[in-house]
């Protein structure tokens, strides 16, 4: 278990779910995409719309790209490895 990032802050949240520990399923607001007070992650840092996130609960760290702002073009995407959704 990793320790938290020296840059997780509570005031940068972002609510998406952990593809490590999965613990927001069978939550009511988070299976509705609304916010919920226990399953929110650490925002640690954006680069446009990719978001660098860490969970709480199991510390697990990831890169996720949110679609939204200033995104990169499907070329990119797939030269850099993240997955087209």
């Amino acid at each position: 278990m990793l320790p938290l990032d020296p840059q997780a802050d509570i005031g940068r949240r972002a609510w998406i779910a952990c593809p490590s520990c999965d613990d927001a399923r069978g939550c009511a607001p988070c299976e509705e995409r609304r916010t919920c007070s226990a399953h929110w992650r650490y925002l640690l840092s954006n680069t446009g719309s990719l978001l660098h996130l860490q969970c709480p609960g199991c510390t697990h760290v990831w890169v996720h790209e949110s679609g939204f702002g200033a995104t990169r073009s499907l070329w990119s995407r797939v030269t850099s490895g993240l997955q087209r959704r």
